[in-house]
Order: C-alpha cells, then sequence, then structure tokens
C-alpha cells in the first residue's frame, strides 16, 4: 500500500470504524470466481486430497447429486468424496462460464458441462456427460465457496 492509501485507510478506520472497502467489480470477481472454480475442478479430477477438496464448498453447502439423497455439511460431504474415490474408475471433470451475480456481489451462481466416469461391469470406463448449476457465496475470509452444487445428465440428443 502506497503512504496515501495508508493515511486513507487510518482515517476509514479513526474516524468511522473502518470502510467498507472498494465497489463490487464484477469483472474482477467473475475471473476470480471462474479461476478458483478451475482451481477446485483440478483438484477434484486428481482425487489425491479430500480436505482440500472439500475445502471449497461451504460449511453449510448442500450437493444435490442426480437420483441421491442430498449430501449436506462437511462431514456428509468429506464421507462423499471418500467414497467416490473408491469407485473403480471415478472420474469427474467439469468447466465453467456463465457466472451470475446477486446484486450486492456476494453471492453468484454459474452453469457449467461436466463428465463423470467409472468402470462399467465390464471394466470399461463409462462416461456421463452432465450440466450443473452451482451456487456460490462470498465468505467473510473474501473467499468464494460453493453454497449448492447440483447437477444430472445431458438430455438425450434429438433423433
Amino acid at each position: 500500500m502506497n503512504t496515501t492509501g495508508a493515511i486513507v485507510a487510518g482515517l476509514c478506520v479513526s474516524l468511522f470504524g473502518g470502510c467498507t472497502g472498494a465497489p463490487f467489480d464484477a469483472v474482477v470477481e467473475r475471473k476470480l470466481l471462474l479461476q478458483r472454480d478451475a482451481e477446485w475442478a483440478n483438484l477434484a479430477a486428481s482425487g489425491k486430497d479430500v480436505e482440500k477438496i472439500i475445502s471449497y464448498w461451504s460449511d453449510d453447502a448442500v450437493v444435490l447429486p442426480p437420483g441421491q439423497p442430498a449430501v449436506e455439511g462437511k462431514a456428509a460431504l468429506r464421507a462423499m468424496v471418500t467414497e467416490t474415490q473408491k469407485i473403480p474408475g471415478f472420474r469427474i471433470r467439469w468447466s465453467s462460464t456463465d457466472v451470475t451475480f446477486s446484486p450486492d456481489g456476494k453471492q453468484a451462481y454459474m452453469r457449467s458441462t461436466n463428465e463423470t466416469t467409472l468402470d462399467g461391469p465390464d471394466g470399461k470406463p463409462i462416461t456421463t456427460p452432465g450440466r450443473a448449476i452451482t451456487v456460490w457465496r462470498k465468505d467473510e475470509d473474501g473467499q468464494w465457496r460453493c453454497v449448492v452444487d447440483i447437477w444430472n445428465e445431458l438430455p438425450a440428443a434429438a433423433k
């Protein structure tokens, strides 16, 4: 921080008890959120660090996997991720593109495409393409975390 910035910050703290910070910048936050989501996708694809994978969800996150009961909270998410790593050939990949922010910039939702792969009964990989919506919240620590995660299979192609 330069000298002027330090003076302004000091005045804010002494006169007003703190400043609200910079106004919401959708362009910057979009880039940050897409980058965070891509980091999470790469980590999930590697499947190596359960604790790091679940750190991208909020403590109160709800995950709605296709055809399965809701998974709520960190303990249940930890169990879900641990169990998926035991499935032969399991891999998940996704890519998010569209970001829509709440007017105050504290929440957002993203659309994405995904692929889930696992070994079939014959041992050959079966890949299911899908689509997803994730809802994100900017937590008190300034970090974006996923609070709702839902996905399903893509519809069958028209004939």
